[in-house]
């Protein structure tokens, strides 16, 4: 079969090569990619919010499977777009339709789910602008630190954690006001809960589901998890922490619960779930739900799953995902992400990467690159991650390490510290 990926990112470029070893994949394109998957699939100029353009694309390529990589098109309706479409109806799209995507389109409405579904969270309560006063009041009652989250996608910058309840009433108001645009003109303010963070990712077709692989990424620009946040420096899989007696309260308590939630809200949701989660004690509680796969949690999930990606991709379309067996790589999987300097602030593009056709013993996967008049240039923050495995996660960030000092552009950086805190 013809399929394309949607998006241009590392996350896409993992789905591309773990697709491209499918004996089900005839041809292979990514909209619109980047220098990375140039190399083992076509890549079209297409505009992701432009959803005619898109189906256009899918006519003029005969394409027979849409993979969704990024949460914009879900969460702006192309599952529903694709079922309306007469041309696109026999097109298996594998992602939620609007309404599931909503879980993480809206931070307000996926609490509400939890909630209706006694899935373990954080206590919280929503506000917009004509209820800032009690907003304010409401924050009064919570102990420090304070968690304000902006209902809307707001490109990972919508959460807030802030320790001076003066701050938080002002941070509030900022939100309300417009500081997110649209994303925030509704904002939960949520219990900080202790603990550390994990996330794992489920394969669903709305009625049978598959857990994937675990994984713990690192989002802060600095070393000790410290500074801004990023799209993510790095990632580990599996996660140490989570042993079979936790992953089976995760499955139990949360897994099963969400995936009976989208049955009982008679929601068609055919694609992954991506569920941050923190452990607190012994205890899971689910922090946000994705309706996407994470980057860069997906470069080190999808290296780790040996059954053929397709063949589970095309199942889940068809609701026959408990007809196949899921196989998974025992090693650990480890990734670091390699960034332009000034990320994730201002930084420039277009500077030349040297070293990518040196690297031995580990997957390259590009993120924000392009191809200049036949150079390797960067093209975004995040430009390279660096995936590599081994029978230990220690092992693997070595062989990670190693490379990237074979890697080379201006004022390149990278966390030299992943997995610190394992």
């Amino acid at each position: 079969m013809n399929i394309l990926i949607l998006g241009s990112g590392g996350r896409e470029h993992t789905f591309a090569y773990q697709i491209a070893k499918s004996k089900l994949c005839d041809q292979l394109f990514v909209a619109p990619g980047n220098a990375g998957t140039a190399a083992i699939a076509t890549n079209l100029k297409v505009d992701l919010t432009d959803f005619e353009a898109i189906q256009a694309s899918v006519i003029v390529n005969q394409i027979d499977m849409v993979v969704v990589g990024p949460e914009d098109p879900l969460v702006n309706g192309i599952a529903n777009y694709f079922a309306e479409e007469e041309a696109l109806q026999n097109v298996m799209l594998i992602g939620p339709s609007k309404r599931g995507a909503l879980l993480e389109g809206s931070k307000e409405r996926a609490k509400e789910f939890m909630l209706q579904h006694n899935i373990p969270t954080a206590a919280y309560a929503s506000f917009t602008s004509e209820s800032l006063a009690a907003g304010k009041e409401f924050l009064e009652t919570m102990k420090a630190p304070y968690v304000l989250k902006a209902d809307g996608l707001a490109a990972g910058k919508g959460v807030l954690i802030l320790n001076d309840i003066e701050e938080a009433k002002n941070e509030l108001e900022a939100m309300l006001g417009g500081k997110f645009g649209d994303a925030s003109t509704t904002v939960v303010i949520e219990e900080f809960l202790d603990g550390i963070e994990l996330s794992v990712f489920v394969l669903t077709d709305g009625k049978n589901y598959k857990v994937l692989p675990t994984a713990k990424d690192y989002k802060r620009i600095g070393e000790g998890d410290k500074g801004l946040n990023t799209g993510g420096m790095g990632a580990i899989s599996p996660v140490p922490f989570a042993d079979a007696s936790f992953m089976e309260k995760i499955e139990k308590r949360i897994v099963k619960p969400t995936v009976q939630g989208l049955q009982d809200e008679q929601m068609d949701y055919k694609g992954f779930v991506f569920i941050g989660l923190i452990k607190v004690g012994d205890e899971p509680y689910v922090i946000e739900y994705n309706v996407r796969m994470g980057d860069p949690e997906t470069e080190v999930v999808l290296p780790r799953i040996k059954t053929d990606l397709v063949v589970l991709l095309e199942a889940t379309y068809h609701q026959k995902l408990d007809t196949t067996t899921l196989e998974i790589d025992n090693r650990a999987a480890t990734t670091v992400m390699v960034v332009s300097g000034g990320y994730p602030e201002a930084y420039e593009k277009g500077k030349e990467i040297t070293g990518a056709d040196q690297i031995e013993d580990s997957i390259v996967f590009h993120a924000g690159t392009a191809e200049k008049e036949g150079k390797l240039v960067t093209n975004g923050g995040r430009v390279i991650a660096i995936t590599s495995m081994d029978e230990d996660f220690r092992k693997a960030l070595k062989k990670s390490y190693k490379n990237i000092e074979k890697l080379h552009f201006d004022r390149m950086y990278y966390r030299t510290d992943i997995g610190f805190d394992l």
